[in-house]
């Protein structure tokens, strides 16, 4: 067994291998860009050694850098994660010429399967079900078009060596074929290192159902059951569970038996996953295979009770798998959501900066832990007073949660979610949350597209219905009555003239552009000790009990004799009204101000201050790179035509002009560094 090995990558996954390696006593070195170099999966390491500058093209894309760290520290053997070069077949070939172990499959595999178009040909010829398209590189974006017209639309466009939703595109029309190619040549360059891009059919209405495998260096193949991957948003995964809900025995058995086939017609050895495209009769396409450890391995971890991580170390070991098909587990169900750096209010657009408060719920269930499931998981590479940089994948964590059965996973996953406390950067969270409390989510009927159908307006906090909305109401009065409550405290009162805090308030929940509601309530019984209180508002009472500290986010405690987790926060709206209380839960999120009757009067007379007109003007929706500014001063622009391109997080993202203009001022230079809603350019 090895004694030392080095993990090429970052965040959240370099962290999870070295878990393992810590548990099989092996030591492990880090590598790190210069953005890195405080970071977690850093400090966690025995060793680490810097790489290089920020962006990933000059330091975890810096091939000769990560060798020459192996040879500097004595690493036998490199894991390379996912994303960067874990599937880049010549780094892999290299790795293994110097002398060094690559833990993950041999570079003559990872090249058939790596490869998206010579994957799908291999994949014909193993017997494995094949979806229509046009398996060969194509070079024009004219060309692109054309053959997206003969295969019919709607169409996917995909990077060769593309994944994780990087470099690829579904067009609906010519226009959308050709901007989609361009867009997929210039992002599958930017992170992968190569341009080529492919055309093939897009099933409507289709579930993504992937197959987990572990092969050894002995023939041995076997698969780990499944993974419902179908609830994506702009083709990146958002939440995985295991088992899927959708599939029946005889067709989960079917794509193992595929998939296992296609596996061992190139020698496969390691982790691996084969994904495929099902629809509505359950008849199944093989899509890609990943060469590669996945982001929501940990699900099938759960149910199955190994610890994928492990495996791959004593596979590239040389060892044998400890177990047969018939071995294979499945055991409870899991879901993972991954908690994202973007603001789901601003259609999901990426945001950077520092993590000013990061208190995941608590874990009962650990990575590389196989001795305790049926519990909650968090998987981070982050930490309190952190970094989210511009130049990386947007994920801050992932949140796992094992229960004995669906119902059960979604409701531990609610609760987990409702008490992760992120502040400092936006996160999905909300929106993972409403898409829990979703009744066709819980009832296991969806597919690809639900969340482009059922959100396609974006997202807001609103469209979600509180199962109760008055508790919300009620939280808020329960946690101001609290901070009124240590006025009562405040020395130096003048005896007869204390402070008196009453029982009556009114609840002002703000909406958009200055409207408002009020809500009249009760708070009594309360009591400071027991942290206790009855809130009556309108005909319901809620019996509130928490021993919620001042300043505290997460508020845990029980209402009626049931538990809760929610999250409020005192002041969220700093600048608009410091006053305000932020209430969240289940998804939904108000804003409230909870004041007397008589001061409740006062607001409703306070004007609307409208903030000022910038209609005129294309703002930055994002912290990000201006690669590109298509437009001049003096120039006509017509509505949908492209204005500027900015890349944050690994994505291209594309700005349109919204209406027809003539551009007065361009505002920012390419290569600049924008900040949200920085002007780029003026119309006149």
């Amino acid at each position: 067994m090895f004694t030392k090995i080095l993990i090429a990558n970052r965040g959240e996954i370099a962290c999870r291998v070295i878990k393992t390696a810590q548990k099989m006593g092996i030591k492990t070195v880090a590598v790190y860009s210069d953005a890195d170099k405080d970071a977690r999966h850093v400090l966690l390491a025995d060793e680490a050694v810097n790489i290089g500058p920020a962006p990933s093209r000059d330091s975890y894309l810096q091939a000769d850098k990560i060798i020459a760290a192996c040879k500097q520290t004595g690493a036998q053997a490199l894991h390379p994660g996912y994303g960067f070069l874990s599937e880049n077949a010549a780094f892999a070939k290299k790795v293994e010429e110097e002398g060094i172990v690559f833990i993950g499959p041999k570079h003559y595999s990872m090249a058939a399967m790596g490869d998206k178009i010579e994957s799908k040909k291999l994949a014909g010829a193993a017997g494995v079900n094949c979806i229509p398209g046009v398996n060969s590189a194509i070079e024009t974006a004219e060309k692109a078009v054309e053959i997206a017209q003969g295969i019919g639309y709607p169409v996917m466009i995909k990077a060769s060596a593309g994944g994780g939703g990087k470099g690829l595109r579904v067009a609906y029309n010519d226009k959308e074929a050709f901007e989609g190619y361009t867009s997929c040549r210039n992002e599958a360059r930017s992170s992968f290192g190569d341009d080529r891009v492919f055309v093939e059919k897009f099933v409507e209405e289709p579930r993504h159902i992937e197959i987990q495998l572990i092969g050894d260096s002995f023939g041995n193949v076997v698969y780990l059951n499944e993974r419902e991957c179908s609830l994506q948003r702009r083709h990146q995964k958002v939440l995985e569970e295991a088992p899927s809900s959708f599939i029946s025995e005889a067709t989960r058995k079917a794509m193992g038996e595929q998939a296992v086939a296609l596996a061992k017609a190139v020698n496969y050895q390691s982790a691996g996953t084969v994904e495929f495209v099902v629809g509505k009769d359950q008849s199944f396409y093989f899509l890609e295979m990943n060469t590669r450890l996945q982001v929501e391995h940990p699900v099938t971890e759960c149910i199955t009770g190994l610890d994928l991580v492990e495996l791959m170390i004593r596979v590239a070991a040389g060892e044998k798998l400890p177990l047969g098909q018939a071995d294979v587990k499945r055991d409870g169900w899991a879901i993972e959501c991954r908690i994202n750096a973007e603001d789901p209010f601003r259609n999901f657009l990426p945001s950077t900066g520092r993590l000013v408060r990061f208190q995941p719920p608590m874990e009962t269930m650990f990575a590389a832990d196989t001795d305790h499931w049926y519990g909650v998981r968090v998987d981070t590479g982050v930490q309190d007073g952190g970094e989210i940089p511009m130049y990386y994948d947007s994920m801050i964590a992932k949140l796992i949660v094992h229960g004995k059965d669906r119902l059960d996973a979604i409701a531990k996953m609610r609760e987990a979610l409702n008490g992760f406390v992120i502040r400092g950067v936006s996160s999905s969270i909300p929106f993972q949350a409403a898409l829990l409390a979703h009744p066709k989510v819980v009832a296991g009927d969806f597919n690809t597209g639900f969340i482009a159908e059922n959100y396609s307006k974006g997202f807001r906090a609103e469209d979600v219905p509180h199962d109760d909305a008055d508790l919300l109401i009620a939280l808020a009065a329960f946690v101001n009555r609290m901070y009124r409550n240590r006025a009562t405290f405040i020395s130096g009162q003048m005896e007869g003239h204390e402070v008196e805090v009453g029982e009556d308030f009114v609840v002002v929940t703000l909406g958009q552009q200055g409207a408002s509601r009020p809500t009249p309530v009760v708070v009594t019984e309360f009591e400071g000790k027991t942290g206790c209180g009855l809130v009556r508002v309108g005909a319901s009472s809620y019996k509130i009990c928490s021993h919620y500290h001042l300043g505290q986010v997460r508020v845990e405690g029980t209402c009626n004799g049931e538990p809760f987790t929610a999250q409020v926060e005192r002041g969220s709206l700093a600048g608009k009204n410091p006053l305000a209380i932020r209430v969240s839960h289940n998804g939904t999120q108000i804003d409230t101000l909870v004041l007397s009757k008589r001061a409740a009067e006062l607001y409703a007379l306070m004007p609307y201050k409208a903030p000022p007109d910038m209609s005129r003007y294309v703002l930055s929706p994002m912290p990000g790179l201006l690669v590109d500014v298509a437009v001049q001063a003096g120039q006509k622009v017509l509505a949908g035509e492209r204005v500027a391109v900015i890349e944050a997080m690994k994505m291209e993202n594309v700005l349109f002009a919204v209406a027809d203009g003539v551009v007065a001022k361009v505002l920012a230079a390419k290569g600049e560094s924008l900040t949200v809603d920085q002007p780029i350019v003026e119309f006149a």
